[in-house]
């Protein structure tokens, strides 16, 4: 159980679902949503990438996010419904490869599943996966993640011969107010806080741009330091911070609370130290 142990979460999209998790095992939760996730300011782009899809400009399809996948079919619904119907048909044909299990999950809530799934959930996995495969010729389309232009993936494509179409259907934004983000940072140092969970790399970049890095890390190392998968873990090192814990192979808000769950189990205190 996690009573007693105040959890800070910079989660946004699924907050309050993440809070009733660890509220229900006894925890005290700190809500700090650090980056919200809106939809792209002009659909037009987004729209024109979906048409080019929908009549069969692309043989594989590199999904780095669930949220990516409905993103692009919110669009759809909202500024060109008719569109629908090829778009699933473009997308049931086409190779599908995933990053990660949500994408995997977005596509199974339409009936699908992917071709190629990555068995590391991070671009250096995606790659590895498709190296062993021809791509010369191939129309490879790439959801990318935020409005990150993921070089390394696309790069790669090219090399291999394949031409390479990206959209962008979400961005991200600021979710609560600097003041506030600097006090959670206060509440760290003061070590008030027994653990940070953090969700997506941006929770992680928008915490790093608000004070100096010293100042981020020695408020980290003054509590546990949870990742929900590798792409988070592997953001966190490259800023000097060590992940504490992390779930071992399935990478959700469950089994995250799960290992908060048991590092307190085992009586482990605030500091990460």
């Amino acid at each position: 159980m996690l009573t007693g142990r105040t959890i800070a979460i910079p989660e946004t999209r699924e907050l309050e679902v993440f809070a009733s998790m660890l509220e229900r095992r006894g925890a005290t939760v700190i809500r700090c949503p650090l980056v919200a996730i809106r939809d792209a300011p002009d659909p037009g782009p987004v729209l024109e990438w979906c048409r080019t899809f929908a009549n069969g400009g692309c043989d594989d399809l590199v999904l780095l996010t669930g949220e990516g996948l409905r993103r692009l079919l919110t669009c759809i619904e909202r500024h060109e419904p008719a569109l629908k119907s090829p778009f699933i048909a473009a997308l049931t044909a086409a190779r599908k490869i995933t990053r990660g299990p949500k994408p995997a999950r977005a596509l199974r809530e339409l009936g699908l599943k992917p071709d190629i799934a990555a068995e590391v959930p991070t671009t250096e996995g995606v790659i590895a996966s498709l190296r062993a495969h021809s791509l010369t010729g191939r129309r490879v389309g790439v959801q990318l993640y935020g409005t990150d232009p993921n070089r390394p993936l696309v790069d790669f494509l090219q090399s291999t011969g394949a031409a390479v179409l990206t959209v962008a259907p979400y961005v991200y934004a600021d979710a609560t107010d600097d003041q506030a983000v600097l006090e959670l940072l206060a509440r760290l140092r003061a070590g008030g806080v027994e653990a940070i969970a953090f969700t997506s790399t941006p929770q992680v970049e928008r915490l790093f741009s608000l004070a100096p890095a010293e100042e981020v890390k020695a408020a980290l190392a003054a509590t546990q330091v949870a990742a929900v998968g590798p792409v988070v873990a592997d953001t966190l090192a490259a800023h000097g911070v060590a992940v504490n814990l992390m779930p071992a192979d399935s990478f959700f808000l469950k089994p995250l609370t799960s290992v908060l769950e048991q590092l307190f189990s085992n009586g482990a205190g605030g500091s990460g130290s």
